[in-house]
C-alpha cells in the first residue's frame, strides 16, 4: 500500500557481528515483545490528556450512534506537547493508542460507509505522535494489543485471567478476549528472547554448549504459544468477531488526511503479521520464503512494529544458520511449533473471517489464507 506522508521505514541498518546480545536487555528477557514496564493505564487527572481517557471510555457507546463522527470530527484533542525519551514512553504510547483508536474507530464506523477523509483534529496529532514513535500514522498491532492491556494484581503474571485491556470499540468481552489471547502470547516471548541471546552469547565464544538446550526452550515455549492460541473460542464468537469489532481494524484505503496530505493515503490495519515474534523466529531458523507479492506484504509489515522491534530481528538475521545436525532434534521441533502455530491461525481465519467475507484481505490488507498455507509449506521444506 502507498504512503505519502514522511514516516522512517525499514532500512538495513548494518551491524557488527553478532550485536543480538547488546540489544536484547534484560527487560525483554522478562517481557519479551511487551514493554518492560506495564503500560501506562490512565493519565494524570490534572494532565491536558486526560481527556482522551474520557473519549477512550466513551468511544464504544459513541460508535453506537449516528451521530458520532460529527461529534469526534468537533473535539479539540490535545496535540502532544512532550517528546519522545524515554522517561515520556508510557505517557506516549497511551497518546498514541487512544488517538489510535479514534481514527480507526472515525474510519470505519460499523454500520456506516468508510470514510475516505480523515479530519484535521485527529489527523494532526495522530501524525506528530507517530512521527514520534518512527511508525506509521494508524493503530496497529502495538498500539492494539503490546501495550493496551493492565494487570489486575501486578504481583502476578502476565497471563489470562490477570489481565484486561485499556481501550476497546465495542461493549462486548470478545473484543478484550481477543486482545488478551496475543498480550499473554506475546508475554511468553521472553523465553525465546532469552534463549536468543544465550545462543548469541555461546557463539561469540565459539562453544556450543548450551545451544541444544536453548533450542528445545524455544520450541517449548512455542509450544505454549500454540496453546494460548488454541483458547481464542473460549470467549470470542466467530459471527460476533466479524461483524462487531473486526471492522475497526481493517486498513486504511484512499484515506485523506486533513490538513496534513491532500492526496489519499493508504496504510495497512492492525494485525497479528506485525507482531515480532513469528519475523525473530524465521530470521532465527532463516526459513527461505520464497520471494512474491506475499513475502513482500510480510516484509512491509515490519515497518509498522516498534523501531527496536525492527532493529533486533534485524540482528537476529546476522546470526550464523543453525541448521546443523547436531541440533537436528531440537531445530526439527521448532519447525514442527511454527507449523503447529501457523495451522491453528489457519484455522481460526478460516472459521473467523473467511467463512463470512466476499473481500479475501485480512485487515493488514493482505490475502491471508493463500499466505499462510504458503507459510506452513515452507517452513515444512525447511526440516532436517
Amino acid at each position: 500500500m502507498s504512503r505519502s506522508i514522511n514516516m522512517q521505514t525499514h532500512t538495513n541498518r548494518g551491524s557488527d557481528k553478532y550485536q543480538v546480545s547488546e540489544i536484547i536487555k534484560p527487560g525483554y528477557s522478562l517481557r519479551g515483545f511487551l514493554p518492560v514496564s506495564d503500560p501506562l493505564c490512565a493519565f494524570p487527572t490534572d494532565s491536558p490528556y486526560a481527556f482522551l481517557d474520557q473519549v477512550g471510555r466513551d468511544l464504544p457507546s459513541l460508535l453506537l450512534d449516528k451521530g458520532c463522527r460529527r461529534y469526534l470530527k468537533n473535539i479539540e484533542f490535545p496535540p502532544w506537547q512532550g517528546i519522545d525519551d524515554t522517561d515520556s514512553m508510557p505517557a506516549l504510547r497511551l497518546y498514541y493508542l487512544r488517538l489510535g483508536f479514534i481514527a480507526s474507530a472515525y474510519i470505519n464506523q460499523v454500520g456506516y460507509p468508510v470514510s475516505h477523509t480523515l479530519p484535521n483534529n485527529i489527523s494532526g496529532s495522530l501524525v506528530r505522535v507517530c512521527k514520534l514513535l518512527k511508525r506509521p500514522p494508524i493503530l496497529s498491532y502495538d498500539g492494539y494489543a503490546l501495550y493496551n492491556w493492565k494487570r489486575f494484581d501486578p504481583n502476578k503474571p502476565i497471563q489470562l485471567g490477570n489481565i484486561d485491556t485499556l481501550q476497546n470499540f465495542v461493549h462486548l468481552y470478545d473484543e478484550h478476549w481477543f486482545v488478551l489471547i496475543h498480550v499473554e502470547i506475546e508475554a511468553l516471548a521472553a523465553s525465546i528472547l532469552a534463549a536468543i541471546k544465550n545462543i548469541c552469547l555461546a557463539f561469540e565464544k565459539s562453544s556450543d554448549v548450551d545451544i541444544n538446550l536453548d533450542l528445545w526452550q524455544v520450541a517449548e515455549t512455542i509450544n505454549r504459544q500454540v496453546d494460548i492460541l488454541k483458547r481464542i473460542p473460549e470467549k470470542m464468537d466467530p459471527m460476533l468477531y466479524y461483524k462487531t469489532f473486526r471492522p475497526y481494524i481493517r486498513f486504511f484505503e484512499q484515506v485523506v488526511y486533513q490538513g496534513v496530505e491532500q492526496k489519499t493515503l493508504n496504510f495497512r490495519g492492525e494485525t497479528g503479521a506485525q507482531s515480532s515474534i513469528m519475523p525473530m523466529l524465521v530470521a532465527l531458523m532463516k526459513i527461505p520464503h520464497q520471494v512474491s507479492i506475499l513475502t513482500e506484504h510480510l516484509f512491509d509489515m515490519r515497518q509498522y512494529m516498534p523501531i527496536e522491534h525492527q532493529l533486533l530481528i534485524e540482528q537476529v538475521e546476522n546470526l550464523p544458520d543453525l541448521k546443523n545436525s547436531d541440533y537436528k532434534a531440537a531445530y526439527n521441533a521448532i519447525l514442527d511449533n511454527m507449523i503447529a502455530f501457523r495451522e491453528v491461525h489457519l484455522g481460526w481465519a478460516n472459521e473467523y473471517i473467511h467463512q463470512h467475507v466476499k473481500d479475501p484481505r485480512g485487515t493488514g490488507g493482505t490475502p491471508y489464507m493463500r499466505w499462510l498455507n504458503q507459510l506452513i509449506s515452507e517452513t515444512e521444506a525447511h526440516k532436517l
